[in-house]
């Protein structure tokens, strides 16, 4: 509304017949007749039927039913159905009973079964399935023939009562508290606990992936499945658990059920907390079809009533009443005749404030003239116009809502009266907008995402071509974000992420877009850039804002992010190509330090399908076995002999030849098989040390390296076990050399790890110690045993003279008197010169190693060292 403009009506209009009730009546019966509940079972009923013979087994029939995703299979004998087993029959199914599944299903049916004659209403279809306490209905012609099934949730889906559902909240539909089942459960125990609730699911709950949903359906999956069932629900139970929150309209629960090919989903509340599950069985309930039953009874009472006597307006009167839509009769001079209370309340007009005056008070202003003029060319042609409208309410909102409008015509044909139905919809608006925001804006920044973003970009791209413009690509990488939320958790890694992306946002020209495309990864779009240099520029103020010091929860953080830039049109065509360039850039940008951009060039490619080359050989690299161990010795200073050994892996690629560890140990760690080659190293190792002591050379310990991904990855203490058990070798021959990174993450976990690892008689040292940022309040509580000095510091001892480094010495000279007043051994690696090695003996260091002592070298030539002085004639001893 407004329905219709004043001044509108014709001459014959204006000299039209007086007021007529049974015209204008009519007309509103044409309008109300097709009720969604008046449609009969025959417009919904599933014509195909799954059947089975009386003797098919209870496990056939399940197999036949996941088979086909049906909740029920008609037992039929002779061409008739004698009985029916469903989703809920399962239940009864004792499955800890290994005869039980193999039983004919005639012994657990459900019968009689509960029909229903096609041509009953879907109305009629619910009223049953509450008295009955069934799901499932045998639909049946004139002659008794089964002609089908129709099932509560094709009652829900094919109804058509969208409205009623859309002004619904899912919390209201909550019928009975949610079942709980500890993940632990057996299915056997599982499906027993169902069937005592009377419960189609039940929520899973403390199994390894969280909170998941076992249902009727999984049960009959289980007896119909060939694999022996699963010793508990925790492998049965699906996950992640589908949720909606508990303000969202039942309309919103049902179009996900649908769209997820799912019956049950868990409703959210307010404050985050799982609230409940929602079935169609709830939504069914939610329709309170014996109001509508009632309702539609008195509708026929009502026409019996006016056929005796339509000028008794009573029944009319009272069901416009009850009406929760808008109603509202104007006559043919366009003035208001009659509103129902919905009117009133939808509106805040009074009967008394709007009858006799143009509807044309509501409108709000939103439409053009020509909106107008063709909703009444639609009432002219065709007597019906029927869409969307903005109106005014008294109070001057404007809301939108769904208007019918229909013409009604007198005996004579002649226009008397139109019937204007409408109802607020701002609800479902509200539900758009945010299912809008959902599909093109990130939930947690509120950028644009992936889908937003390739908009932009494309029409970016059709404007550049147009107007040869020079557009950028950006796509940022935050550098180790993994870090963040592996130590500190994902709700302070979010936090990073949202204040990264108001920076980002505040750095940019009006007209630049930026998005994030998922993680840590953001992408930028220059629509239009002058040259080069002004992408380069943006690049440099981001990473200066970035690596600002970020406050979460009073932990101050420091990021930095490495930027790809591809250029348009020099760097791609397309879409594809400006993404993919850019991205190879800000790896690039990674190879090189990160902390930095990178604009693309061709050659980055190359270096990009080597990598991706590399990544494929190396992930069956193990299998192949082309790893191979090194061994460097560690001397002590004082004898000169061999103190210990540290095992170096090496990978020796078919084609490629040696690769340099540098280069794979990383790429391991970024594709995750790190824990696998570090196992293999460990047991390797140990075996190596076994042969050693088999031989009956004089006994050494072997140290091995463990990655700081190995380490958080796997049960480090179970791995060394399972290694040494194997191998049969002592663990007072084995030292694992952590990083200082490693002790710095989780402190008290880490801590544990390595008591438990001391207890079984395994050393620990930690590897080039200096260059990280180790506490050393947290050192002193470390059960570690010795302190290795990164090479780096060694090689500055002394200057490019020989002569010695104040800063170089001192730096070295600190590290073993610290260790020695841990009491720990002082360890030194890179040792190249005797000058080197003078100064540490000077110094008190422990132990050495380097290629003054020995290159890496394998196992067999390593037994030539053995039991001998390995320090070069000319160092002092």
């Amino acid at each position: 509304m407004p329905l219709l403009r004043g001044g509108r009506a014709s001459a014959k209009l204006q000299g039209a017949k007086p007021y007529k009730f049974r015209s204008w009546w009519d007309g509103f019966l044409e309008v109300d007749r097709h009720l969604p509940l008046d449609q009969t079972i025959a417009r919904i009923v599933h014509t195909e039927i799954l059947s089975c013979a009386p003797e098919t087994s209870v496990r056939d029939a399940a197999r036949r039913m996941s088979m086909a995703r049906c909740s029920s299979i008609l037992i039929v004998e002779a061409g008739r159905p004698v009985g029916i087993w469903t989703e809920r029959d399962s239940l009864s199914v004792d499955l800890s009973d290994p005869t039980a599944l193999d039983r004919p299903i005639s012994a657990v049916m459900s019968a009689p079964i509960k029909t229903i004659h096609q041509q009953a209403t879907i109305g009629d279809a619910g009223i049953l399935f509450r008295l009955e306490g069934v799901r499932h209905l045998v639909v049946i012609d004139d002659s008794g023939r089964a002609t089908g099934i129709v099932s509560q949730t094709d009652v829900i889906m094919r109804h058509g009562v969208e409205h009623f559902l859309m002004l619904r909240r899912v919390g209201s539909a909550l019928r009975r508290p949610m079942l709980v089942l500890p993940a632990t459960l057996s299915p056997a125990q599982a499906a027993a606990r169902l069937n005592e609730a009377r419960a189609d699911s039940a929520i899973v709950e403390g199994g390894t992936g969280g909170l998941g949903i076992i249902t009727e359906r999984d049960i009959v999956r289980l007896i119909g499945g060939t694999a022996p069932p699963p010793a508990t629900i925790d492998a049965l139970a699906s996950r992640p658990l589908v949720t909606i929150g508990c303000d969202d309209s039942l309309l919103a629960a049902r179009t996900l059920l649908e769209a997820r090919r799912i019956r049950h989903v868990g409703v959210i509340a307010a404050d985050g907390r799982l609230d409940g599950v929602l079935s169609f069985s709830d939504i069914l309930a939610t329709l309170q079809y014996e109001y509508v039953h009632r309702l539609h009874e008195a509708l026929i009472e009502r026409d019996e009533a006016l056929l005796r006597a339509r000028h008794d307006l009573s029944v009319a009167r009272k069901v416009i009443d009850a009406s929760l839509d808008g109603v509202m009769i104007v006559n043919s001079s366009f003035q208001v005749e009659f509103v129902n209370p919905s009117f009133t309340h939808l509106t805040g007009y009074s009967p008394e404030e709007i009858i006799g005056n143009n509807p044309k008070v509501l409108k709000s202003g939103r439409q053009s003239e020509s909106f107008y003029r063709d909703l009444y060319d639609s009432l002219a042609r065709f007597d019906h116009w029927q869409g969307e409208i903005w109106n005014r309410r008294k109070n001057g909102e404007i809301f939108p809502e769904w208007l019918t409008i229909n013409v009604i015509r007198d005996e004579d044909g002649d226009v008397s009266q139109y019937a204007a139905i409408f109802s607020d919809i701002s609800e479902r608006k509200r539900t758009e907008e945010r299912i809008k925001n959902l599909a093109y804006f990130d939930v947690l920044t509120g950028l644009p995402n992936r889908r937003l973003f390739i908009d932009r970009l494309q029409l970016a791209l059709a404007n550049a071509s147009r107007y040869n413009h020079v557009l950028a690509v950006m796509v940022l990488d935050l550098d180790l974000f993994k870090r963040i939320n592996d130590s500190l958790g994902h709700g302070i890694g979010d936090q990073v992420l949202v204040e990264i992306a108001g920076r980002l946002s505040r750095c940019l020209r009006e007209g630049d877009s930026v998005a994030r495309m998922g993680g840590d990864e953001f992408t930028i779009l220059l629509p239009q850039i002058e040259q080069i240099e002004t992408a380069a520029r943006l690049a440099e103020r981001l990473l200066t804002q970035i690596k600002q010091p970020i406050v979460v929860n009073d932990h101050e953080l420091y990021v930095t992010a490495s930027i790809g830039i591809a250029v348009f049109p020099d760097n791609g065509p397309g879409i594809e190509a400006l993404i993919k360039n850019a991205d190879t850039a800000m790896y690039r940008a990674k190879d090189i330090g990160r902390n930095g951009f990178q604009l693309y060039s061709p050659a980055m490619n190359a270096r990009s399908f080597e990598r991706l080359s590399m990544e494929s050989a190396l992930r069956h690299a193990l299998v192949r076995n082309q790893f191979r161990l090194v061994y460097q010795v560690k001397v002590d200073l004082i004898s000169g002999r061999m103190s210990g050994v540290e095992a170096l892996i090496r990978w020796h690629h078919p084609e490629s030849g040696l690769i340099p560890p540098t280069e794979f140990i990383p790429l391991a760690e970024n594709m995750g098989v790190i824990s696998e080659i570090g196992e293999w190293v460990l047991r390797e190792a140990c075996r190596q040390c076994r042969h050693w002591l088999d031989l009956g050379l004089p006994p050494v310990r072997i140290a091995v390296n463990v990655s700081a991904l190995q380490f958080h990855e796997t049960d480090i203490p179970d791995v060394v076990g399972r290694a040494l058990r194997d191998t049969a070798l002592p663990p007072q021959f084995l030292e694992l050399e952590l990083t200082e990174s490693v002790l710095m993450q989780r402190v008290d976990e880490v801590a544990e790890v390595l008591r438990d690892l001391r207890t079984m008689g395994v050393r620990i040292s930690i590897d080039d110690f200096g260059t990280g940022y180790s506490s050393l309040s947290y050192l002193k509580k470390m059960p570690i045993d010795a302190l290795k000095v990164d090479r780096s510091f060694i090689h500055d001892i002394f200057n490019e003279t020989g002569s010695v480094a104040d800063e170089g010495a001192s730096i070295v000279s600190t590290i073993i008197n610290l260790a020695h007043n841990l009491k720990l051994k002082a360890i030194a690696e890179g040792v190249e010169t005797i000058a080197q090695a003078d100064f540490l003996r000077a110094r008190g260091c422990d132990e050495v190693q380097g290629f003054l002592v020995s290159r890496p070298v394998s196992g067999e030539d390593l037994i030539s060292l053995f039991d001998r002085n390995l320090l070069p004639a000319g160092t002092e001893m």
